[in-house]
């Protein structure tokens, strides 16, 4: 490999070097962990990478709640959300994607923003932050700010929304004050324990009234379509069933609405139509451990 690297400390001095590097080949970079194994398969000619690791600005590093939003910055890494009390108490589902990614070194180093800017359908954290329909937070060099919600921002296999001169800067989610009973959990099915991407996985965060009758539902699908897949014919059919209540019926009806979104390919981890058998056995199991 062979490849310039900067390294800027600062916001503006970031965002001068994005509006600088226009008409130049560059590519962001953090933890590195997916970017080093794609530039060993393909080398890119005259490439610089942005290394945004000693980027000193706490919009970029810190978990807070703010205004009835929680805000990860785009450099959190997975084991700073793994460790992160709040987020394991209200959005289980992403502790879970978080503490499964990897191993524990990978963990320390790997950041949210680019396990969402990889865009690849097997991203763990990418497929929670989808079934808690979060938002990504882009700003461009010209220092102007939009929100575009990770289910349009995600726009195929390795592609995104974002524009040549904006940056990822965090990820939000929406609290929610009402009461609830939450089921929220990130099942992940591989060829082996660990460090394996998933052949499937399934991330939910459902939410029900004392008595188990759905207030809401997310579900979202990863490893089993040419993108994360956010399934809401599925959520809007759980929506008002009681928990208690699922009949072999109901969960091969959820299952077939998950299926809808499902359209995967066969690999040497597994061929198309194993993953959705398997995604059906897991879409119908999720309500034996409600």
């Amino acid at each position: 490999m062979n490849f310039n690297v900067v390294i800027p400390v600062s916001e503006n001095e970031l965002l001068r070097l994005i509006d600088g590097f226009q008409d130049k080949n560059f590519r962001f970079g953090a933890g590195c962990t997916d970017l080093l194994v794609e530039l060993k398969q393909n080398t890119e000619n005259d490439l610089t990478v942005i290394n945004l690791g000693r980027l000193n600005e706490p919009a970029y590093k810190s978990i807070e709640e703010s205004e009835g939003e929680l805000y990860i910055g785009a450099l959190a890494t997975a084991g700073d959300i793994a460790e992160n009390n709040l987020i394991r108490e209200k959005f289980p589902v992403l502790n879970q994607a978080a503490d499964t990614l990897a191993s524990r070194q990978i963990r320390q180093v790997a950041t949210a923003g680019g396990n969402i800017c990889t865009a690849s359908p097997a991203g763990d954290i990418t497929t929670a932050l989808m079934a808690l329909k979060a938002e990504c937070e882009l700003l461009s060099s010209k220092a102007t700010l939009r929100t575009v919600p990770l289910s349009d921002f995600i726009t195929g296999v390795r592609k995104t929304a974002m524009a040549d001169n904006e940056v990822l800067r965090r990820i939000k989610i929406k609290m929610d004050g009402r009461r609830y009973k939450l089921f929220s959990k990130f099942i992940k099915i591989g060829t082996r324990k660990s460090m394996e991407c998933s052949v499937v996985s399934m991330a939910y965060h459902i939410k029900s009234d004392d008595d188990y009758n759905v207030m809401e539902a997310n579900v979202a699908i990863g490893s089993s379509a040419p993108t994360i897949q956010y399934t809401q014919s599925a959520c809007d059919y759980l929506k008002g069933k009681n928990l208690n209540f699922i009949e072999t019926e109901v969960a091969e009806e959820f299952a077939g609405k998950v299926l809808e979104y499902a359209d995967p390919i066969s690999d040497v981890r597994g061929s198309a139509w194993y993953r959705k058998q398997v995604l059906s056995n897991l879409s119908k199991s999720i309500f034996d451990s409600l």
